[in-house]
């Protein structure tokens, strides 16, 4: 290289210009792009680009702020019981990204905030998942940064305040993001102005009575859709619209992605939508009145993802879907799709996620070609009315994960082909035609966690290795032909957490080990015997795990274990219909969560009260005690301390609870609610997914005496009360007129004498009455809900008269008496204006207790 002159200044200047250059590229500020690819964020402490007023808006922004992490459980996705497929909480990271701002540092390296290189200015700001609590105002510095192009303030906390109208003066904005952040009220018009907009997504969540949060009217929906031409994105779950979806939608040709699930839409879906070049996701679930049909697709189209899960839409499904080469997802869920299934469906090779469920693809109608889909990770076909065997190609997706097929109408042995699916962690089989045993291909299932068989007729042993698969924690066998005893050949890898082997033919001893790790056992309707072996619950009271226990309709002997102390929080127990013999087991008294105790129809003794041993069930809300050898009477204050059964339901609550309820939606998306038979209204009958508010006390078919107790009255959300076929004397209580809930009252076949209490005319919710072959005498109170009762209530009481019998009273008309204003109303709060209104409300009564009876699922529920 040739020596430089320094001799001639020009030469040095020139030189020190270059070194100068030099060190700067070296050592001066370093800029490293952001995700955002039009953007960068500045890193160098050496130079500062950060503005001050730009550094000091966004300070004042996070003053206003606390940091909390959110906790959305008590918040709804759209659709009951459905899976949000776009965001797993624990998949992104949380943190409170503000709480590390430091004022000594450039404002642009600062965490979730990017500047322009040139400016310094504040160009976007990401802080989703960032803790932030409290309202967001509209006088706030965040609306200073007028450079913003991008804002991401999603899944925070902004305690519920609407959304400030401010954010239409961010003109430059490009991508705004405020989704499930606790936004309510109506979305400003004002965001419409945003015309340079390419992603817009406000979904929110569904408030604690399913309502939204948000709310979006007819016309600022219609111009954010003819304002912003250049949208690509438009994401608004959730948001109550209310309206039919703007045709003008089908001229926003950029489109890419547009996700509007359970936004009440309405009217037709425009068909134009789907011939749209660009458009690569169309989601639209949970519109219930929304309608549509599928058109014809073209080898053009974009179409990645297809969601229309519970809309109306329907018609078939055309023959050129197989075109949608790029279809990945195709969700159609309780719409009114109609067969015949095209058979190009199998040409859709990228389809990883295919739900055809709920629908009326009747016949012989699934393809031995879907196999070819080899890429599917997801299954479902549930509830289509499909018919014939199930085709062994189903192997061929060694991909699959989650395999649905409940419900249909298939025949034949379970292929031992499915066998092949190793990474198959869901198979639901139950309520079809199978038959024969359970293919011992099954054992390398080694990821399987759920294992769904009920309501089948399958038969044989059930094979020992099946308690042994390692990932297994849900296995239902109900309601099959199983015969045989429980094998287990290696107790240590029992995991299950919930074993349905109910309505089957097994019998011999239960196994010791089978208690391990259970949380919900149902084994009623088999013919197991022997004593249950306390070693059951020796093995729970390592976890305390069990919360439902259902040995009912055996043939169990000997008596109740007392290691079942152990399972501090079981919540049901039934050992109804067996041949245990034994007294009252007062010590239940101590599980803390009990709710349900049904030990009808065995051979218990002795009293149910002790002066030293009885304490009360404080959360009780079923007592079935029936059809035993109880003896003794029991106190005036025995119902005292009932406090379940002693508060008002509420019943403008509409998240109903169920008996053994069972959500795991987080691992493994399953929900069990119990059901269980018992008498009620003067016959047996079967309550599917018991609702929690049925409250009932059966003690019929014993031996009690004494006279009823008078603390029964404070029981005041009882439903269902029947004393029947006992010795009870004295008078009928007129403490019942306070059971303002009570619709069945079985008192017959006792000894109870004197007059039917006037007060029972209050029970305006009574269904059933029963007072029939007592030694009641006087007349029946005429005039009241006890009109609506026919002879076969009072029959077998000599001493009564009135309309219903034959004997008929020498007044005939009993008057209503009415409270004149300088009269003090019954110190029970009953007055008549109360019963006309409750006429007025058994309606409501009556839907939801048919919601109970008329389940529209099946006894098991599965």
């Amino acid at each position: 290289m040739k020596r430089i002159s320094y001799q001639n200044p020009y030469t040095l200047m020139l030189y020190l210009v270059l070194v100068f250059i030099l060190l700067v590229s070296c050592f001066g500020t370093y800029v490293s792009c952001s995700k955002y690819s039009n953007v960068s964020t500045t890193s160098s402490s050496l130079v500062t680009l950060c503005p001050p007023d730009q550094s000091t808006a966004l300070q004042q922004f996070k003053g206003q702020f606390a940091f909390v992490k959110p906790n959305f459980t008590s918040y709804y996705y759209y659709c009951p019981h459905y899976e949000n497929p776009y965001y797993d909480a624990d998949v992104y990271e949380s943190y409170p990204k503000m709480k590390f701002w430091k004022k000594e540092k450039d404002c642009c390296s600062w965490d979730g905030v990017t500047c322009n290189t040139k400016t310094g200015k504040v160009v976007a700001l990401d802080l989703s998942n960032s803790w932030l609590q409290g309202p967001l105002r509209s006088n706030s510095s965040l609306f200073k940064l007028h450079a913003l192009r991008r804002i991401n303030l999603s899944y925070n906390n902004f305690s519920f305040s609407v959304i400030p109208s401010e954010f239409g003066q961010l003109f430059r904005l490009t991508h705004l993001d405020l989704s499930f952040s606790m936004f309510s009220g109506h979305i400003p018009s004002e965001i419409s102005f945003l015309t340079h907009m390419f992603s817009l997504s406000l979904s929110s969540f569904l408030n604690y009575d399913a309502t939204s949060l948000l709310h979006l009217g007819e016309v600022e929906f219609a111009n954010l859709v003819q304002n912003m031409t250049n949208l690509r994105h438009l994401l608004l779950h959730q948001v109550n619209i209310s309206s039919s979806i703007p045709k003008s939608l089908a001229n926003l040709f950029s489109l890419t992605s547009l996700r509007l699930g359970g936004c009440s839409l309405h009217g037709k879906f425009p068909e134009s939508l789907f011939q749209l070049h660009k458009l690569e996701v169309i989601d639209v679930p949970c519109n219930y009145h929304l309608t549509g049909i599928l058109p014809e697709f073209q080898s053009s189209n974009s179409l990645r993802e297809v969601t229309l899960d519970y809309t109306n839409f329907s018609g078939k499904l055309p023959n050129s879907i197989g075109k949608l080469n790029s279809l990945s997802r195709l969700a159609i869920r309780q719409c009114n799709f109609v067969r015949p299934l095209p058979s190009s469906i199998c040409n859709l090779s990228q389809l990883t996620y295919l739900d055809l469920s709920l629908n009326h693809f009747t016949g012989h109608v699934l393809p031995s070609t879907l196999g070819n889909l080899a890429k599917l990770v997801v299954l479902l076909l549930y509830s289509s009315q499909f018919s014939g065997e199930v085709p062994s190609s189903l192997g061929n997706l060694t991909r699959l994960e989650d395999l649905r097929l409940r419900n249909n109408s298939f025949r034949g042995q379970i292929p031992a082909s499915l066998g092949n699916l190793n990474r198959l962690k869901k198979l639901y089989l139950s309520s079809n035609n199978f038959s024969g045993q359970i293919p011992a291909s099954f054992r390398n299932l080694t990821e399987l966690t759920i294992l769904r068989l009920i309501d089948n007729n399958l038969d044989g042993v059930i094979p020992s290795w099946l308690f042994t698969l390692p990932s297994l924690k849900i296995l239902l066998l109900a309601s099959n032909q199983f015969t045989g005893p429980l094998t287990v050949q290696n107790m240590s890898s029992f995991e299950l957490q919930i074993l349905h082997l109910n309505a089957n033919k097994l019998d011999g001893r239960i196994p010791r080990w089978l208690g391990r790790s259970l949380e919900i056992l149902n084994l009623q309707g088999n013919n197991f015997s022997g004593r249950i072996p306390h070693e059951i619950f020796t093995y729970g009271s390592m976890n305390n795990t069990m919360t439902l226990l259902d040995l009912s309709h055996n043939q169990f002997q000997g008596r109740v274990p007392q290691s079942l102390i152990n399972c501090s929080k079981l919540q049901v127990l039934n050992l109804g219909h067996n041949q245990i013999s034994d007294t009252f087991p007062f010590w239940l008294q101590s599980l803390p969560e009990l709710q349900v105790l049904v030990l009808r129809s065995n051979k218990f003794f002795g009293p149910i009260w002790h002066p030293t041993k009885y304490l009360d069930f404080g959360n009780l809300v079923i007592m079935d005690l029936s059809v035993n050898h109880f003896t003794g009477s029991l106190p005036s204050k025995y119902f005292r301390n009932w406090g379940s059964m002693s508060e008002a339901p509420d019943r403008n609550n509409s998240d109903m609870e169920y008996f053994g309820q069972y959500e795991n939606r987080s691992q493994y998306s399953f929900t069990y609610k119990y059901s269980m038979s018992m008498t009620n209204k003067g016959s047996e009958m079967l309550l599917i997914e018991t609702l929690t508010i049925f409250k009932s006390i059966d003690l019929s078919n014993n031996r009690f005496d004494g006279e009823i107790p008078s603390s029964i009255g404070k029981l005041h959300s009882l439903v269902m009360l029947n004393l029947s076929s006992n010795n009870f004397t004295g008078s009928i209580p007129s403490s019942l007129g306070n059971l303002s809930e009570l619709e069945s009252l079985d008192l017959s076949k006792n000894k109870l004498s004197g007059r039917i209490p006037q007060q029972l005319a209050d029970l305006t919710f009574l269904e059933y009455l029963n007072l029939s072959h007592n030694q009641l005498a006087g007349p029946i109170p005429q005039g009241t809900q006890l009109d609506t009762f026919s002879y076969s209530a009072f029959e077998g009481n000599p001493g009564l008269c009135g309309s219903q019998l034959s004997k008929k009273c020498e007044n005939t008309v009993t008057p209503i008496p009415f409270l004149r204003k300088d009269e003090e109303e019954p110190e029970n709060g009953f007055t008549w204006k109360v019963v006309v209104m409750g006429y007025a409300c058994g309606f409501v009564v009556g839907v939801v207790i048919g919601h109970v009876i008329l389940s529209r699922w099946y006894f098991y529920g599965l």
